[in-house]
């Protein structure tokens, strides 16, 4: 297997993008991360489109990427589809990596795209519920006391993680509210984030209620957007002039009716690791996924990243903020960056791209070598259904 790096990143801004449709968003970040590569088009050997809920919300199925990115630069490469819950940014990089590595093509494309932001939030709540077992669904959301047309049913799966999470280590709502604190202060220095901004504990925890013990601010919102990245060999990024990082390490996982709720994801990253020859100390930066806030401290532990019940510690006492010994999510995090399903993963790599190349402006966390994203999504009870992890160094 040849070594693989990204050459290119590309990104827009986030949030609700009423005027602009899923063609003008992916093009945008299709021509950033070709611009930031110094790679042109026609080098590409193949593209990899990441998108959840457009067979419902737009109406487009089978083809998504061929159509979404028939305008683009990009119209007419061989073109694969790849939909793996909120994972699927990730996986689709998985997908681009193995094309590489294994000399299939010498450059692949990544693009992730999605368009959430409707009026008809109900309509918007039942593609999010599509995301678990539909033979199950009305068992599950009886057991979860959920609610599928005021909220995503995923708010309240979040929310039975933190209250296990809550019993099983002693953490406090106060502790996900410094999460959300953190990660909105992170977000205010992201221009390409959906929100930003000052908020104390106490706004945080007298928010709007979510779902158990969840409020607004600790919940990721539902937007638009679109993120790509350019895969290639370290010598085609050499000879483009480009300034790449390295996948180290690449791995995607399932998981099993009845598997406790880590284990996914912790399976997931054990290869990650055995992969790139590193460990979860050696690592410097992190962009997670906090589609709540709670989601932040659980997946922290998951990935060996601390022990167990150690990561509200290490949030109180300013380890996870920029200019922190593990800064995690410097973007703003799923929670202020926001969370377009199929750019998700993928804006996750820009991100920690720039982070490595020190391109992050007011948030660069410090001078990083090594970084770690964690993408999961889906859900079977009483675990994810997918991950994630993938591991960058400097080239």
């Amino acid at each position: 297997m040849r070594d693989v790096v990204i050459a290119g990143v590309g990104m827009t801004r986030f949030g609700k993008m009423a005027d602009l449709s899923l063609k003008s968003l992916a093009g945008e970040a299709v021509d950033g991360a070709l611009a930031d590569a110094g790679a042109g088009p026609d080098e590409v050997g193949i593209v990899y489109f990441s998108n959840v809920a457009g067979g419902r919300l737009q109406d487009q199925d089978a083809i998504r990427g061929q159509v979404w990115l028939s305008e683009s630069v990009l119209a007419g490469i061989p073109t694969v589809n790849v939909e793996n819950a909120c994972a699927s940014g990730s996986t689709a990089v998985h997908q681009a990596w193995l094309s590489v590595a294994s000399g299939s093509v010498d450059t692949a494309v990544v693009v992730g795209a999605e368009k959430l932001h409707t009026p008809d939030k109900e309509r918007a709540f039942r593609a999010m519920t599509s995301g678990v077992d539909q033979d199950r669904l009305e068992e599950l959301v009886a057991e979860l006391g959920g609610d599928t047309t005021s909220r995503s049913v995923f708010m309240d799966i979040y929310a039975r993680f933190a209250l296990h999470y809550m019993a099983r280590t002693g953490a406090t709502r106060e502790d996900f509210a410094r999460v959300a604190v953190k990660n909105h202060a992170h977000g205010a220095l992201n221009p390409n984030a959906h929100y930003g901004g000052e908020m104390t504990v106490d706004e945080v925890l007298g928010a709007r209620p979510i779902s158990g013990p969840l409020t607004l601010p600790m919940c990721a919102p539902m937007g638009d957007g679109a993120a790509a990245v350019v895969v290639t060999t370290p010598e085609r990024a050499r000879r483009w002039g480009a300034e790449p990082v390295r996948l180290l390490g690449v791995a995607i996982g399932a998981g099993r009716v009845g598997d406790p709720d880590d284990l996914v994801v912790t399976r997931t990253a054990l290869r990650a690791y055995a992969q790139a020859g590193v460990g979860p100390v050696e690592i410097d930066v992190v962009e997670c996924h906090d589609a709540t806030a709670p989601a932040e401290l659980i997946i922290m532990e998951q990935l060996g990243l601390c022990g167990p019940g150690e990561a509200p510690k290490l949030l109180r006492g300013g380890e996870t903020a920029i200019g922190g010994r593990l800064p995690v999510n410097p973007s703003g995090g799923l929670e202020s960056k926001g969370h377009p399903l199929g750019a998700t993963g993928v804006a996750q790599l820009v991100e920690l791209a720039d982070q490595l190349r020190c391109r992050a402006g007011a948030r660069q966390a410090g001078a990083p070598g090594l970084a770690l994203a964690e993408n999961a999504g889906g859900y079977l009870g009483p675990g994810a259904a997918a991950a994630a992890v993938v591991i960058l160094g400097l080239a």
